[in-house]
């Protein structure tokens, strides 16, 4: 005699498949936000070192790092995507800083990034559990090292 066995699959079994899925979910998932979050990072201190050579290359032909009467820096500044840009020069254009801050809304928001006309590097703002700021360098992963 055949004996006819159903096809398909019990409640217990997509039960405990759901559960796995969930349990591996729970790990990967933080890990991935994490990691997007590291590689718009390396966006915007790639694009500050960038924008600090050409505010050097300004201060050679000009004398200074901008017009404080016209624009606040010689160079102007990337459109806003996941970070938004400022520069400000001192009252003569001697001196300059640019701040890379993160927009709301994203996955780096809360994060703010600087450099001045020294090079100097700081880290002025991390999203909660990062770590301590000021720190004098960009600080691109949680636990607040560099």
């Amino acid at each position: 005699m055949d004996r006819v066995i159903p096809a398909g699959f019990t409640l217990i079994e997509l039960l405990v498949t759901v559960a796995i899925v969930g349990i591996l979910g729970s790990f990967a998932w933080p890990s991935y936000v994490d990691h997007v979050r590291r590689s718009r990072i390396a966006e915007a201190t790639g694009q500050l070192a960038t924008l600090r050579v050409a505010m050097e290359q300004y201060y050679q032909d000009h004398r200074n790092y901008g017009d404080a009467s016209s624009v606040a820096c010689g160079t102007a500044m990337p459109a806003a995507g996941q970070f938004s840009y400022s520069c400000a020069t001192s009252s003569k254009a001697q001196a300059f800083t640019i701040v890379a801050s993160g927009t709301s809304g994203t996955s780096v928001a809360g994060l703010r990034y600087q450099v001045d006309h020294a090079g100097l590097r700081r880290t002025t703002a991390l999203p909660p559990g990062w770590g301590a700021v000021p720190q004098d360098c960009w600080i691109a992963s949680r636990g607040g090292t560099c």
